[in-house]
């Protein structure tokens, strides 16, 4: 079975940072794209950022671009999300997701999918 398990969420100032990490297992394709979700309260669940597996190219939400770094370590399978300047309105629980099989170039489409694996959410409160 596939299994996301997120860590690193919490409370923090608008302006700070917070690093978010997965561990991800249970699959064999050796080409995914693996990310981040997030879903604020009241609001409509949105990809936040993904990274392929294959050469680690990378998609951002306009909402965090600049702000938001993903990365990750293939070896120990996984993904991190390093968010810095952070505002209010990144406030939501983020979930680590996988997309097995899906290369680079369908990175963009990933962003406004509904990936099939998601793990169990992580909370980021960003208080002004």
């Amino acid at each position: 079975d596939v299994q996301l398990q997120a860590s690193g969420g919490g409370l923090a100032q608008a302006g700070g940072s917070l690093r978010l990490s997965c561990t991800y297992s249970g699959f064999s394709a050796r080409d995914y794209i693996v990310g981040w979700f997030r879903q604020a309260p009241g609001k409509e669940r949105e990809g936040v950022s993904g990274i392929s597996s294959s050469d680690e190219e990378t998609v951002y939400a306009d909402s965090v671009n600049g702000r938001f770094t993903i990365s990750a370590d293939n070896a120990r399978k996984t993904v991190y999300l390093q968010m810095n300047n952070l505002k209010v309105e990144d406030t939501a629980v983020y979930y680590c997701t996988v997309a097995p099989g899906w290369f680079s170039s369908l990175l963009r489409l990933w962003l406004f999918s509904s990936p099939d694996y998601w793990g169990q959410g992580t909370l980021v409160t960003v208080s002004s």
